[in-house]
């Protein structure tokens, strides 16, 4: 009787362990979607506040016209719109180039205690607070060519981005497989070529991507624009010699003003520059799924 009891167990034994497994798992994806929940009602209620409040004020005339007076409906502010393009268009060109390069080396050419080196300033970088690299701007530029400019606004920017980029591009780098690049070597091509011709065209979805979130990340950038472009009511292209307008800065300005009609242009500016970085974050989701052949 207790042979056959003994015996009977192991039957039953496997389907309990199945019952408390499934059980467990049902708990800990609950408490996952919770949580989840909690993160993102923050987010929501904070984009769907931004969305009433910008809608309200949102128009043709202030997406395209300069600051008025209040009196005459406050005007707009096209020229942060034009000004925050310029200073990204800036960044792009000081940022982007410098971090690809910057990624290939760690990524194909780094072995030894430089590479380690660059890696480390680079998360140190990543980790400085954005008004410190506008007041190194500033120091070096605003100071030295004696005014504000696009230049300086767009340089501090471009920094910012700098150890983003470098350090995004280098994880897409390194995702691709060892086995392209020992093709190519077999095949009798130099390094520099395999890097140029393979290694690159392969991660090239996950460096756009990479690019694209550091615009999106340098675009609200507020603290190094006020010591280096320090705003402006006018439309301007120059890029030295005067100061320039930018959204983030036009935003900052007119929210601590106690004019109604001014805090309510702030919060239009808000949902347009919500929306381009929303924007350009749903873009480098899309070209980043590409990027997952490599792995």
């Amino acid at each position: 009787m207790a042979a056959a009891t003994a015996g009977a167990r192991p039957r039953f034994q496997p389907k309990r362990r199945l019952g408390r497994r499934k059980a467990t798992n049902a708990v800990a994806i609950g408490l996952m979607g919770l949580c989840v929940l909690l993160a993102l009602l923050p987010l929501v209620s904070l984009l769907a506040y931004v969305i009433e409040r910008g809608a309200r004020a949102l128009s043709l005339t202030a997406l395209v016209h300069a600051p008025a007076p209040s009196v005459d409906g406050g005007g707009g502010f096209g020229q942060a719109i034009v000004g925050s393009v310029i200073l990204l268009a800036i960044a792009a060109l000081v940022g982007i180039p410098w971090g690809v390069l910057t990624a290939v080396y760690l990524s194909e050419y780094a072995r030894g205690r430089l590479g380690r080196v660059v890696r480390f300033f680079s998360d140190v970088l990543t980790g400085i607070p954005t008004l410190v690299t506008g007041l190194v701007v500033y120091g070096l530029l605003v100071v030295a060519l004696g005014s504000f400019s696009a230049l300086a606004g767009g340089v501090a920017l471009g920094l910012i981005m700098l150890p983003i980029v470098a350090r995004g591009s280098e994880e897409m780098l390194n995702l691709v497989p060892d086995s392209l690049r020992e093709a190519g070597l077999a095949l009798g091509m130099p390094k520099w070529k395999v890097t140029l011709r393979i290694v690159v065209p392969t991660a090239a979805k996950g460096i756009v991507t990479a690019n694209l979130l550091a615009i999106a990340r340098a675009s609200g950038e507020t603290a190094p624009l006020i010591v280096t472009v320090l705003g402006s009511n006018f439309f301007t292209t120059k890029l030295l010699g005067t100061p320039i307008a930018a959204l983030p800065l036009y935003i900052f300005q007119n929210a601590t003003q106690p004019d109604p009609v001014k805090i309510r242009l702030a919060w239009a500016a808000t949902l347009v520059l919500i929306s381009f970085v929303l924007v350009l974050s749903l873009l480098a989701r899309l070209i980043g799924r590409g990027s997952r052949v490599t792995e």
